[in-house]
């Protein structure tokens, strides 16, 4: 057999993967006519309505013991250390590990692509990232690289302690991201998170503002591994269904939540903060509590060009990333899937019963035709 032929099997299983992880993507949570908010999302209702922004999933997931991956976020498709964009990051709660804090927090920019992942290979994301960013063309001189990477734990469902993933598969997300590929559920990084009990994922969600007040777009991705009172759009669903914090039937909370703010609005690192900070209060309108063992995070960062925002300008834009990141983290367990790691099993949201309710709270609004 030639070295060539070889690779057929493991083409093979990388088309069946992905063509199973597409055809598993459910409707999504506005499809069956639940409402979230008073503006209007965008054509993808995603992040990557930002223009520019670039997202890449790599799912390792055997079906067995392994159920893991990267999920890649990039500002721009160019070159990102010689082209920084304003950003800052928020930290609700610390139990975490993000890598590339301080010196965001210090200069006001990433020069980096975002990584996210499970919470022991967050050094081999800093290692792909130092990789991408030396190779490409016109950094041939650096010495130094802020890689930017975040994480939850997966350990629920992947056997995160055999850390399999590979910096090829970092570098593959980053290779892969596009601005028209929308993945949610067990996908990448969000691959074996758990969402309040239930199987969480990756959610993306976005929001534009009336041109009166400048049209900009405002898209958040969030990889949901946490716990509290699930709440949908207002409904009690958590305590609806009997599965919820400090109950018999979900009996801890912790988790992470790492949240991803775009925005093409100009605005600089400190109002960039301002607006990390209430991506939290979309994540507390879902019932997230940050308890004391999650690592909740908001990282953003804008496109933009041209003269920045006065602060008088930033409250749409707050609504805007209030209301996408509740819906990105609901759309994260509507797209999840039920999984198991030996005799655990995490089961995914009974949408079947969370639509009656819905109903019975006056939450659902007939389909759009």
């Amino acid at each position: 057999m030639s070295k060539g032929a070889n690779w057929i099997p493991i083409l093979v299983l990388i088309t069946f993967l992905f063509v199973n992880i597409m055809e598993a993507q459910k409707l999504r949570p506005r499809e069956y006519g639940i409402p979230f908010g008073i503006l209007p999302t965008g054509p993808k209702n995603a992040i990557q309505d930002v223009s520019g922004v670039l997202v890449g999933h790599v799912t390792f997931d055997n079906g067995q013991q392994i159920h893991t991956g990267v999920t890649s976020v990039l500002p721009h498709g160019g070159n990102i250390f010689q082209d920084k964009v304003p950003a800052a990051i928020y930290i609700a709660n610390g139990f975490g590990k993000l890598a590339g804090y301080s010196q965001v927090k210090e200069l006001g920019n990433i020069e980096s692509p975002i990584l996210l992942t499970n919470t022991l290979q967050v050094s081999t994301g800093i290692e792909a990232i130092i990789t991408h960013t030396i190779q490409q063309v016109g950094n041939e001189n650096i010495g130094s690289v802020n890689a930017v990477v975040g994480e939850t734990n997966d350990g629920t469902l992947n056997d995160i302690r055999g850390r399999h993933l590979q910096i090829s598969h970092f570098l593959e997300a980053i290779n892969k991201a596009d601005d028209t590929t929308i993945l949610e559920g067990n996908v990448g990084a969000g691959t074996g998170t758990v969402c309040f009990g239930y199987k969480g994922g990756i959610g993306t969600a976005s929001r534009q503002l009336p041109p009166s007040l400048g049209g900009y777009t405002v898209g958040v991705l969030s990889q949901t591994n946490f716990g509290g009172v699930l709440t949908i759009s207002g409904v009690p669903i958590g305590q609806e269904l009997g599965k919820y914090y400090l109950q018999d039937a979900l009996a801890k909370s912790d988790g992470s939540c790492m949240i991803v703010v775009a925005t093409d609005a100009p605005i600089d690192a400190r109002n960039l903060e301002r607006l990390a900070k209430r991506a939290i209060f979309g994540l507390a309108r879902t019932g997230g509590i940050a308890s004391n063992g999650s690592g909740d995070y908001v990282i953003a960062f804008s496109t933009g060009k041209g003269e920045l925002l006065e602060n008088e300008a930033m409250s749409p834009l707050f609504l805007a990333v209030i209301e996408a990141t509740e819906e990105s983290i609901i759309n994260s367990l509507f797209a999840g899937k039920t999984m198991s790691k030996g005799n655990k099993v995490i089961p995914e949201l009974p949408i079947e019963e969370v639509l009656p309710i819905m109903k019975k709270y006056q939450r659902l609004n007939p389909l759009k035709k």
